[in-house]
């Protein structure tokens, strides 16, 4: 048994936090002492370990965030199991993301180096949008915003060819770690100008004009996937352990 300033030191985090995790459900209900004092137990230590785990990386936000916090909140229900497939899911969808930023990098080295594939397979807009796991709206917020500049047919409707393919998937991982629309819309324009794989991508989506923020650490996307997938493989580790799983 633990009281809340014990419990919160075997964590590593404020006594406020444990008790914001139990208003939040992320830990079971705390039943309390003659004193009124909370007691925890062995469950809501496990329990804080997996919300720790869950939110340590820095990239866990949007759906990333989402994902993680339905382990937690699985785990609050002291639904172990149903955590784990939550866990698992998250990995797989992590390693998906992470597949997919390795995949821009070298998109974005071929476009700006000036390669371009030789397809001549166009699509609809609604076309593209499903081939890249997109909505249509997502895909015209980008163009009003200027990211990209789609070719018209004859009889005026949009044909994205591989090459807006290509860019729409170096956007959307951009996206998804996010980085703002002007930052990328920066790259957009400097690669426009200087052909050539010796621009430094990383420098220039970290480094705004002055008029610009300054863009957010969880910016670093590959590295805070790789963090968020270390963390997704303890959870899976905890998880396993506490349902006396094989590892």
């Amino acid at each position: 048994m633990y009281k809340t300033k014990e419990i919160a030191a075997l964590v590593g985090v404020h006594p406020n936090t444990v008790r914001i995790y139990e208003d939040w459900r992320y830990i079971s209900s705390v039943p309390r002492g003659e004193n009124g004092y909370r007691i925890y137990s062995d469950v809501h230590l496990f329990q804080l370990k997996v919300a720790r785990v869950a939110f340590r990386c820095e990239i866990v936000q949007g759906l990333i965030r989402e994902k993680a916090r339905a382990i937690v909140e699985a785990s609050g229900r002291e639904d172990f199991a149903q955590a784990l497939e939550y866990a698992q899911a998250y990995l797989s969808h992590l390693e998906k993301e992470y597949y997919r930023a390795l995949e821009a990098i070298e998109l974005s080295e071929q476009w700006m180096g000036g390669l371009e594939s030789a397809s001549i397979q166009t699509y609809t807009r609604k076309e593209a949008a499903q081939a890249l796991d997109l909505s249509s709206e997502v895909i015209r917020n980008w163009e009003r915003n200027g990211l990209l500049t789609v070719p018209r047919l004859s009889n005026g409707s949009r044909s994205y060819t591989a090459k807006e393919i290509k860019r729409l998937k170096i956007i959307r991982t951009l996206r998804a770690a996010h980085y703002s629309m002007s930052a990328i819309l920066r790259l957009m324009n400097k690669a426009e100008i200087i052909r050539t794989t010796d621009l430094n991508i990383r420098k220039v989506l970290e480094t705004p004009e002055n008029h610009e923020d300054i863009i957010s650490v969880t910016d670093r996307l590959t590295i805070s996937l790789e963090q968020a997938t270390e963390s997704a493989k303890e959870l899976i580790v905890l998880l396993r352990e506490k349902l006396h799983l094989e590892i």
